[in-house]
């Protein structure tokens, strides 16, 4: 699940780099009709993919298809509810509303579904990182 870890990260990286972008933009410009775009960025983007990382890092799911579902619909879900967000508040090009409101709530759907992914993987039996000692980390984290 290392590879897991890895490509979340650095999806992690793109996603709180292209946030401070249009974050000092926004502040540069002083309008704020990002501001909506940006904070899911951060929030989904960065940090949510950012503890994915970690999770798949600390731990190795015994359902690796899941895993996988759950780690290509996070990344394709993020870039569809921010690019859709982006389409609909900004406005950026002359497209119909029923496109940029299908591309919002399509990008949004499948989000929500890679985080049901995420809770239903979060139950399900991992192997766990062993720590040098040879106790797993989560026994070193009860005491």
């Amino acid at each position: 699940m290392k590879h897991y870890s890895t490509i979340l990260l650095r999806f992690s990286a793109f996603f709180a780099l292209l946030g401070a972008v249009i974050g000092s933009h926004m502040a540069g410009a002083g309008g704020y009709e990002f501001k909506t775009v940006h904070a899911h960025i951060l929030v989904v983007g960065w940090l949510s993919l950012f503890a994915f990382a970690v999770f798949y890092k600390l731990f190795t799911p015994a359902n690796r298809m899941l895993a996988a579902i759950h780690v290509w619909s996070t990344i394709v879900g993020t870039f569809g509810l921010t690019i859709g967000m982006w389409l609909y508040f900004v406005r950026p090009f002359n497209i119909g509303d029923t496109f940029t409101t299908s591309f919002f709530i399509i990008g949004g759907t499948v989000l929500l579904i890679s985080f049901v992914f995420f809770f239903i993987l979060t139950f399900m039996k991992t192997g766990e990182l062993e720590h040098s000692t040879g106790s797993r980390l989560s026994d070193n984290c009860r005491n």
